[in-house]
């Protein structure tokens, strides 16, 4: 996981005034396991990327640091 993917997802979090335990509600994992995400010690499964790119509402590409475009792509 690249630095830029570890900041999004803790500014994104802070932004909304949410907690780890939230979050990790959310996704259905521990707040540890959550935590461990942030930090990059445990790689995110692809579920928990979409989940948490809908609950923030951005795209899975600007939460990995592909693009510099929050904005959810359109779909067709």
């Amino acid at each position: 996981m690249n630095a830029q993917f570890l900041t999004r997802l803790r500014e994104l979090r802070a932004a909304r005034s949410l907690t780890q335990t939230q979050v990790a509600r959310v996704l259905g994992v521990s707040q540890r396991t959550y935590s461990d995400y942030e930090r990059g010690r445990l790689p995110m499964r692809g579920s928990h990327l979409i989940r948490l790119a809908a609950l923030y509402g951005v795209s899975a590409d600007y939460l990995c640091g592909i693009t510099e475009d929050p904005q959810p792509y359109a779909g067709s």
